[in-house]
């Protein structure tokens, strides 16, 4: 599967891209706002990506791609096809393309195309950071509305509690 923009195309993942990725999962600035596992080895990510499951309509993992490189990953998951709704997870893992040139932008709105479209979602969902006001104006820029506040729900790498905010867009309010 293969969804192109003017500045971003989205990708199936390969097991080689996990020297790419290993950096990032280790970048303070990618972590920051991320629920952040156990540090992983470079072994453990390629055995990961080897063992990753076929996309499905319960999860579609993609790269970001610009330029032709990969520069980050972007998912919609646990989609229930009964009730037509899916939670999306972005992230731009190379920091020369975390300059607000709207690479991040155009994958959003692909992705989300592609579940209203291709997977006919109903509602995509996601949770964010309360603090992270850089990534809800990209999110209210493509059409997400801010739902709700789960309180100090989120705990930073050095202990302290966030709130998040649930956002979420119904099919029809994509903005391109």
């Amino acid at each position: 599967m293969l969804l192109e923009g003017e500045l971003v195309r989205l990708r199936a993942l390969e097991p080689e891209d996990a020297e790419k990725i290993h950096p990032w999962i280790h970048d303070p600035e990618v972590g920051r706002w991320m629920t952040n596992s156990h540090p992983r080895s470079l072994a453990q990510l390629r055995k990961h990506a080897e063992e990753r499951p076929l996309n499905s309509y319960e999860l579609v993992v993609l790269g970001i791609e610009a330029d032709g490189k990969l520069i980050g990953i972007v998912d919609l998951r646990d989609a229930e096809p009964e009730i037509g709704n899916a939670e999306l997870d972005i992230y731009i893992g190379d920091a020369e393309y975390r300059n607000g040139g709207g690479y991040g932008t155009e994958a959003l709105r692909l992705m989300c195309r592609y579940g209203f479209n291709s997977m006919r979602l109903h509602m995509i969902t996601l949770w964010v950071v309360a603090e992270n006001e850089r990534a809800r104006h990209v999110y209210r820029k493509v059409g997400f509305s801010e739902d709700g506040r789960h309180r100090e729900a989120f705990v930073a790498a050095d202990g302290e509690r966030h709130d998040m905010i649930l956002m979420s867009m119904l099919k029809g309010e994509l903005k391109w």
